[in-house]
């Protein structure tokens, strides 16, 4: 019986090594050191200057002289509204403009003589220079027949095509000027102060532009503008950032995602994987003196790729579980393989590549 009993025991302990050594878990711990992280900001890109161009006169559209998305000078000619009208109106404020021009002359010989009153010369040249001012205002009304770029940019689709009736101030096309792009972006109110504290007056806050195919904008930009006020709904204030745009790859319109890095000094770092969620809360298993497990919440900081800052509930020295967190539960006993932070970041770095 007693050999029964003394063979039982050592299967037992026997199995139980086995299962402690086939059980081993890595572990290690949290790091300092200097990094950055990047905050990611939804973003609409503008021109500088996109401007509706529109009939400023009524009548029929006669010529067309460009297209839709060429690129055009500015003065250039882009469209021609009938004029005939504003021609006839045009010479018939010429022609008394010429008439009482030769009143206005004959009166002032006269005057000179003594033959006329000095007020009936005055009243002369005061119908002439109302008949000037009525040829400057219709040569205005013909030049408004032609509809010249105000600057160099990309036209936008025709709202009219040719032969169309044309009402004063019908919407032509619209123009786009490229050269610079006006990028906006809302900022929630704790970072809009983190930024704030951060820089002084001739500082600059330095930005990236990931464009829609996730890839970067070759050209960097800089915050140039921030809002008056804050969005009381959303509680965001909007920043604009300015990119220079040579080779014209970025358009009115488009969207992406602006990327600001913002430098950490010092902070405690964790690999993201050795958390673990309950209700919201951010936990860790922190390994005890025993290589017993105990849960513990943690104060997540800043994002980072694999990684989160940690702001509380953990010191440099604790040892947190990194592997098979799903495996144990709080107050287990493990075996242990310890791994040097450094090395375990490398190694995510390693993977992300």
């Amino acid at each position: 019986m007693a050999i029964g009993v003394l063979m039982a025991t050592t299967s037992c302990e026997t199995k139980k090594e086995h299962h402690k050594e086939a059980g081993k878990f890595v572990v290690t711990s949290p790091i300092r050191k200097d990094t950055l992280t990047t905050r990611n900001y939804v973003c609409q890109i503008h021109s500088v200057q996109h401007i509706e161009l529109r009939a400023l006169e009524r009548g029929y559209l006669e010529k067309i002289f460009v297209d839709e998305g060429q690129f055009i000078k500015k003065g250039q000619l882009m469209f021609q509204i009938l004029p005939r009208l504003y021609q006839a109106e045009l010479k018939k404020a010429e022609a008394e403009a010429h008439f009482a021009e030769i009143e206005y002359q004959n009166t002032k010989r006269l005057a000179e003589s003594n033959v006329v009153a000095p007020n009936e010369l005055a009243l002369a040249e005061a119908k002439y220079d109302k008949a000037k001012a009525e040829l400057s205002l219709a040569q205005v009304h013909l030049d408004f027949t032609q509809v010249r770029a105000p600057f160099d940019g990309i036209m936008d689709h025709f709202h009219v095509r040719l032969g169309s009736l044309i009402e004063e101030g019908e919407l032509l096309t619209t123009l786009s000027d490229n050269h610079q792009m006006w990028v906006y972006f809302n900022v929630p109110e704790a970072e809009y102060l983190d930024y704030q504290t951060k820089v002084t007056r001739d500082s600059v806050i330095n930005v990236r532009l990931q464009m829609a195919n996730n890839k970067l904008f070759d050209y960097p930009g800089v915050v140039t503008a921030i809002e008056a006020d804050f969005n009381n709904e959303t509680g965001n204030i909007a920043f604009r950032a300015t990119f220079p745009n040579p080779k014209g790859l970025l358009r009115h319109g488009e969207t992406g995602n602006i990327l600001i890095n913002t430098p950490l000094k010092n902070a405690m770092l964790i690999p993201q994987k050795a958390t673990f969620e309950i209700l919201d809360k951010k936990y860790v298993f922190v390994v005890d003196k025993d290589n017993i497990l105990r849960s513990r919440p943690v104060t997540i900081g800043a994002e980072l790729p694999h990684l989160y800052e940690v702001k509380g509930g953990l010191k440099e020295t604790d040892k947190i579980l990194l592997e098979g967190l799903r495996k144990v539960k709080d107050g287990d006993e493990i075996s242990i393989d310890y791994l040097e932070p450094e090395m375990v970041i490398s190694n995510l770095e390693l993977h992300a590549e």
